[in-house]
């Protein structure tokens, strides 16, 4: 998949702390990146480091886009909350699941086979410590998405028990017959 970002985005699968909940209406909810936690590669996003970018983005009108996998050409959802708080970069969203994207998304959280959170940003403004850890001070925020595989253990998805979606194993296999079926058929 070639990056339509440029060569100078970066891509980070966060640590949450709280798990991201699925709730009525295919609304999610949680936090895509702690201020002060050091990640898999080294990274420390420091309070505020969101800011600018969020005030830019909403000067022009646009948002943070919710999409699934990294992958451009499948947005599944809306953030329609994106802020900073004293824990975080908060995301509070709606998953589509008019689309077949965001259909299925809802489905794989509420079974439990996707379970991340990644964001995809250019760095700013940071500096190494002594350890060669970096601490992003100024962060231009792209995307938040939907991952299969999380760069830390604790960046999980977690299911409510009253989501609108099926919950029984039965249900659930028979979307994705019916799905399967339907993509073959096309």
């Amino acid at each position: 998949m070639s990056n339509y970002y440029g060569p100078e985005l970066e891509r980070k699968f966060c640590q949450i702390g709280d798990q991201v909940e699925l709730g009525a209406n295919a609304t999610i909810s949680g936090y895509a990146s702690l201020f002060g936690e050091v990640d898999q590669g080294g990274d420390v996003v420091r309070a505020g480091a969101y800011g600018g970018s969020l005030a830019r983005l909403k000067a022009s009108g646009t948002g943070v886009k919710l999409l699934w996998q990294h992958d451009p050409a499948q947005p599944i959802g809306v953030w329609d909350e994106v802020r900073e708080d004293a824990r975080g970069l908060y995301v509070k969203g709606r998953l589509l699941t008019e689309t077949r994207q965001g259909f299925e998304a809802a489905a794989l959280i509420e079974a439990g086979a996707i379970d991340g959170l990644s964001i995809g940003y250019r760095t700013v403004k940071a500096e190494r410590d002594a350890k060669g850890r970096r601490h992003l001070a100024e962060l231009e925020l792209w995307e938040v998405s939907l991952v299969t595989f999380p760069m830390l253990s604790e960046a999980r998805v977690g299911a409510k028990a009253d989501s609108p979606l099926t919950t029984s194993a039965q249900d659930l296999a028979g979307v994705f017959r019916t799905l399967r079926h339907t993509l073959s058929a096309g």
